[in-house]
Formats: C-alpha cells, structure tokens, sequence
C-alpha cells in the first residue's frame, strides 16, 4: 500500500476552550510538498443505546444552540480527561436521563468529522434499565421519553432525527437488535 501518511512540521493553538481546542499546523505530504490544516481537538465522547425492558429505546429532546432547534438524540456526552468511556457512559446516561443499566457492551468507535477534527464518540449497548433520578448539569435542559426503534429509523427517514452520532446509532441498534452484526461481548 501507498503512503498517505502526513507529518506534522509546525503547529500553533489557534483557540483554547473549555471544550474545543482549534490547532493550525503545516504538515509535509507524502509528495514531500506542504500544506496548512486546521482542525479541532476534541476529548472524545460516548453515545448510549439504552433499551428498557419492553424494548424501546431511551431518547432526549435538548436545544441546540448552534442550530437554533431542539434535537432528538441519544444520551451522549463528553469524556473528561482521564475517565474511562465505559464510566462516562454510565455517569451520563444517570446524569441526563436517570437510568442506570446492569449490562453493558461496547459495540463500536466512531468518527464524526474526519476532514477537520479527531473528535470519536464510542457506542455502548445499555440495558436491564433502572429509572432513578436525573442529575442534570447546571446549564443542561432534557426532556426524556422512550421511543421504539421503528419510530425512530421512521424518524430518521422523514428528517425528524438529523444528529449524526444518533442516526448511527440507530443503524447499529437496528442491526445487533435483529441479529445481524453480534454485539461484541
């Protein structure tokens, strides 16, 4: 295989966040010219596919600012440094939804922005769902509801859920679900 690996030559932080950090740097190309890339440092984050007993899935309403809309999504959040994804998972899915779950699996890692940022948010399979209650940040507004995976994909196809790292997902719930693609154990 050719190598299309790049090499980092220079680097400046452009902008440091509480969240993002946004990095400018000159690389060498595998031709051995350069060029310029910014990009977005993110800690990564977790998504949760949590299904109750009767099998619908754990969803949330929040606004999101940057859109200027509510969203219809997964109980997901950030990884703070050091935390293990699989403890994020748990403290998340608790703090905005206040269910806990017995089982846990981790079925897959994925990338969202790849042109311009490293951001990876890793999927779990949470189920044997308790309801307690919620511990939602300060500055943090969710409505919780379940839903069924139908109504969801259907949700999906008629532009009601747009949220990438939920879109996926849903693919991923639909195909451990039926029985297609084992959930790692």
């Amino acid at each position: 295989m050719k190598d299309l690996s790049e090499h980092r030559l220079s680097g400046s932080l452009v902008f440091d966040g509480k969240l993002l950090k946004v990095r400018s740097d000159t690389v060498r190309l595998p031709d051995g010219g350069t060029a310029e890339r910014e990009w977005i440092d993110h800690p990564g984050a977790v998504a949760v596919i949590a299904l109750t007993d009767s099998g619908e899935l754990v969803m949330e309403r929040q606004h999101r600012y940057a859109l200027g809309r509510d969203m219809i999504e997964i109980p997901a959040g950030k990884i703070d440094p050091g935390e293990d994804p699989l403890a994020t998972a748990r403290r998340e899915l608790k703090e905005e939804t206040g269910y806990t779950a017995r089982e846990w699996r981790h079925l897959a890692t994925v990338h969202i922005a790849i042109g311009y940022s490293n951001e990876h948010i890793e999927i779990f399979l949470a189920r044997g769902l308790r309801q307690e209650l919620a511990d939602l940040d300060d500055e943090e507004f969710v409505e919780v509801f379940t839903l069924p995976l139908a109504t969801a994909l259907a949700w999906v196809r008629e532009g009601r859920i747009t949220d990438s790292k939920t879109v996926s997902c849903l693919f991923w719930a639909e195909k451990v679900l039926d029985g297609v693609w084992p959930a790692p154990g």
